[in-house]
This record gives C-alpha cells, sequence and structure tokens, in this order.
C-alpha cells in the first residue's frame, strides 16, 4: 500500500515554472513530512495489515530546466527525512496547446540515469556528493552512474571480493545488494579465486572483473580478440 504525492519538481522556484498553480511547501512536501510523522510516533494499530502505508513521489525531469544534482538533492532529502520508499521519474514531453509546447522533450536515456542514480542513494549505501555529476550538474548519459563512479575510484584500486565489506561489494558494477550477501555467505565456506565462481553466484562477471582482485589477484579475462 503506497501513498502517492507528487512533487513534480525539486523545489519552489522549478515548480513555479512547471505549475505556477501549485504550493511546493504547503501543498506538496509538508503532507509527506505530516506522514512520515506519524509512522515515527504511532503504533499502525487498525492500520491495513498492520502497517503504515509506504510514502513515494514523483518528478517531471526537464520540465523546468533543473539539473539532475537538484532533484537528486531533494530525492536524497526524500529517502532520509520523509522515508519516501521509492521515487519516480517521468521524461518531459511536450504537449500541444500548453505554454511548453515549443519545449524539446527531455532524453528517456535521462530518465534512466536519474532511477539508477536514485536506487544508489536507497539501497547501495552512496552519498549524493559521491555520484558522478558533471560541471553542468547532469549526470553522464553515455555511462550508467555506477560503472562511472567505479570507472574514477575503483579502475586502480580494486577491491579484493574476499575481505570486502558488503558496503564496498555495493560499490562494484554488477553487485547488488542479494549478491553481495551471496558472496560474503560464499566466502566463509571458501575462498573466491575465479570468476567462474562468481558467475556460479548470479554476479555479472564481466562487469565486475576491471574493478576486483580475487585472493590478491587481478580478475583473469578473456582478451579481446579485435
Amino acid at each position: 500500500m503506497f501513498l502517492d504525492a507528487h512533487l513534480e519538481a525539486p523545489n519552489k522556484a522549478r515548480l513555479a515554472k512547471l505549475a505556477p498553480k501549485k504550493v511546493f511547501w504547503e501543498e506538496l512536501l509538508q503532507p509527506l513530512r505530516w506522514v512520515e510523522e506519524i509512522r515515527r510516533e504511532k503504533a499502525p494499530q487498525g492500520a491495513f495489515k498492520g502497517r503504515w502505508a509506504s510514502s513515494t513521489t514523483q518528478f517531471v525531469a526537464g520540465g523546468a530546466d533543473e539539473s539532475d544534482l537538484e532533484l537528486l538533492s531533494t530525492t536524497a532529502r526524500g529517502y532520509k527525512d520523509l522515508g519516501l520508499a521509492r521515487t519516480y521519474f517521468m521524461a518531459f514531453n511536450p504537449v500541444p496547446d500548453t505554454p511548453m509546447e515549443n519545449k524539446p522533450p527531455t532524453p528517456a536515456l535521462r530518465e534512466l540515469r536519474l532511477y539508477q542514480a536514485s536506487f544508489l542513494l536507497r539501497d547501495y549505501g552512496f552519498d549524493l556528493e559521491e555520484l558522478p555529476f558533471s560541471s553542468n550538474e547532469n549526470l553522464p548519459l553515455p555511462t550508467d552512474p555506477k560503472q562511472a563512479w567505479a570507472e574514477i575510484h575503483l579502475k586502480h584500486a580494486p577491491i579484493e571480493v574476499n575481505a570486502a565489506s558488503a558496503r564496498q561489494l555495493l560499490r562494484v558494477p554488477g553487485i547488488g545488494p542479494k549478491l553481495a550477501k551471496k558472496i560474503l555467505s560464499a566466502r566463509r565456506v571458501r575462498q573466491l579465486r575465479d570468476l567462474s565462481q562468481l558467475k556460479k553466484l548470479g554476479i555479472a562477471s564481466k562487469r565486475a572483473a576491471p574493478f576486483i582482485l580475487l585472493d590478491g589477484k587481478r580478475a583473469a579475462q578473456q582478451a579481446r580478440l579485435f
């Protein structure tokens, strides 16, 4: 069960461009804060299946010339302070006979990158400051943000799979929360020394290989033919 309140824009100034009749704080953000206060202070007696409803919100990406940094700043705040279960993003598309009918549509790839970054904030232990924003405060479109972060931080300082914490493992491309737990369990039984062992656990071993060590050694990769 979810309570969905669409913020539409990341702040008051951007909302004024997108939906001038809406009030960012009193009409949109404050109800989410009240819901989180109720969840924290009152027992869910009488609530559906004995649990309070989860909260979600949605943003329009690109409608008000906002940056990814603005959208994800409000997203991070929503996860931390408002107890949001999920943030949704919708790429802007112009609608005929509206004030924004001549505004170019937002690339679908930008929507995807925002979702990926949102999951890094919610599920992977990333802080907003760690996300790989470019100089224009947007995420790079060609590469997913986790891959971009790993290219900068892990390419020359790979993580030892047999000693890394769950949080460190989550920084490696191809390893998610469930797979990190599988690695922790598997290495209690034996040392992980080969990519084939990771592959058997369900890990995208080729994605992970450039960023990890297995028993102190770089993971062996098949050389490219071309």
